[in-house]
């Protein structure tokens, strides 16, 4: 019983630590549009995280 309620707990951790991915239409300083797949809470977030201020690029969830 306690193995399973450890295998259980175990599995419950693996996917809970899992970050879903989102896809993120990304436009540079040229014009150039770019699909980039990021991971975060939601897509706002994954989007947001891919922005860059070096490379001058906006993301914003497909």
């Amino acid at each position: 019983m306690k193995k399973g309620i450890l295998v259980l707990g175990l599995g419950v951790l693996v996917l809970a630590s899992c970050k879903k991915e989102y896809a993120c239409n990304c436009t540079d300083a040229t014009g150039t549009v770019t699909v980039e797949n990021h991971k975060g809470k939601d897509a706002t977030d994954a989007c947001t995280d891919a922005t860059s201020v070096i490379n001058f690029k906006v993301c914003v969830p497909q």
